[in-house]
């Protein structure tokens, strides 16, 4: 069945994230943070625009070709995202960037670097080897987690490690899955336990309704992430999951952009809405928490791809939804950006070492620079297709 082995987009960021322009004063919280597992944590919270992206995004408008998009472009950098720690380095500025964080907001922040990272995408591998579970531990997850319990009056929302479980329910065929599996399972297990603090919100990655949404993958996938959960002690700091993270999918659209291929049968999660409410279904009965959040940054225009399965620089992609709680279903928490769009998600450049040949498919964007790095005329043409647009 198509696409019922997905392959895993690529997310993999910036290697190193430089220190804030300048540190912003912040009306910081009187008393510790504690986030309820009962509770929406963006419902009385908005997500924080961290001065990583938005210093890129302030430089990509002063270079706008049309420079009548610059007020928009400077828009974008007002909207909260995710910072992503996807390697040991970027824990250095992390402090700062989080330090800037109101009370009345939640910072986002991704963990993403367990060893033999993406095992079946070469656009986003990682710095650490499959075995290198150790310095992950003390050398990426202790660090973070002492800068958390430092910061105990900041709410922080983290998706953890996204494209790992689900490659263990899907691409358990790749001899690099194969490899990676015990360390993702332990990795994302000691991430819960040791993230298990007040002030933090978790999401697992659970990838998106063309990958895990597959009949076939419903209750392996809800099996595969309930399994860690209560390997890690089931951790009351644990929401649930997140989705479409760097996707494309439409929150709702009926009939899905691959509803009416032949295979569309077998896919009852032909949109994130549809996703999130049957995979929370299995979720619940796997005995797991089940809310979600969903990753909309890049998904404003459909009908793009040739392919489900496509997930490179998708040529035409517009900016989606702000962040925001006003999802209108109860088990999506919040629609966030997780992808800093403008970011590449992989080079188009076939004689590259990460080349990974989703990368140079017709409906993906080229040229493109490698996975994290600015592209500019991209970035660009997210914002012309962004819905809503900026003003």
């Amino acid at each position: 069945m198509r696409y019922s082995t997905l392959l895993s987009i690529s997310l993999g960021t910036a290697s190193a994230l430089a220190a804030p322009s300048q540190n912003k004063k912040r009306a910081a919280c009187d008393s510790a943070v504690t986030i309820s597992q009962s509770e929406n944590p963006f419902s009385t919270r908005t997500l924080h625009a961290n001065s990583y992206y938005g210093d890129r995004v302030r430089a990509a408008a002063q270079n706008m070709t049309d420079t009548s998009l610059t007020d928009a472009a400077l828009a974008v950098a007002d909207v909260g995202s995710f910072l992503w720690l996807d390697t040991i380095s970027t824990i250095a500025t992390f402090e700062s960037y989080l330090q800037e964080t109101d009370c009345s907001e939640i910072f986002g922040v991704v963990i993403y670097d367990l060893p033999g990272r993406d095992c079946a995408a070469k656009a986003s591998n990682g710095e650490l080897a499959v075995g290198e579970l150790d310095r992950y531990k003390s050398e990426y997850i202790d660090p973070i987690v002492a800068i958390v319990k430092n910061n105990p009056n900041i709410a922080i929302a983290a998706v953890i490690e996204p494209d790992s479980l689900p490659n263990l329910v899907t691409n358990s065929n790749l001899t690099t899955c194969q490899n990676s599996a015990s360390g993702y399972r332990d990795g994302v297990a000691y991430a819960f336990e040791q993230l298990n603090l007040p002030n933090v919100a978790m999401y697992v990655d659970a990838g998106h309704g063309g990958w895990l949404g597959w009949d076939a993958n419903l209750q392996p996938g809800a099996t595969e992430l309930a399994n860690v959960y209560k390997a890690a002690g089931s951790p009351s700091s644990l929401h649930g999951i997140s989705t479409n993270v760097a996707g494309w999918n439409a929150w709702i659209k009926n009939p899905g952009e691959f509803q009416n291929d032949p295979d569309g049968q077998y896919n009852k999660c032909q949109d994130e809405q549809r996703y999130v409410t049957t995979f929370g279904g299995y979720l619940a009965d796997a005995g797991m928490p089940n809310h979600a959040i969903v990753d909309t940054g890049r998904n404003a225009v459909q009908g793009l791809r040739d392919a489900w399965g496509d997930w490179c620089n998708v040529n035409g992609a517009g900016f989606g939804v702000r962040p925001t709680a006003d999802t209108g279903e109860t088990l999506a928490d919040a629609f966030v950006w997780v992808k800093p769009g403008g970011e590449s998600d992989g080079t188009s450049d076939s004689s590259a070492v990460r080349y990974d040949s989703f990368c140079g498919l017709d409906d993906a964007y080229k040229p493109a620079p490698e996975a994290g790095e600015w592209n500019q005329a991209y970035f660009e043409m997210l914002l012309k297709n962004a819905v809503p647009q900026f003003s």
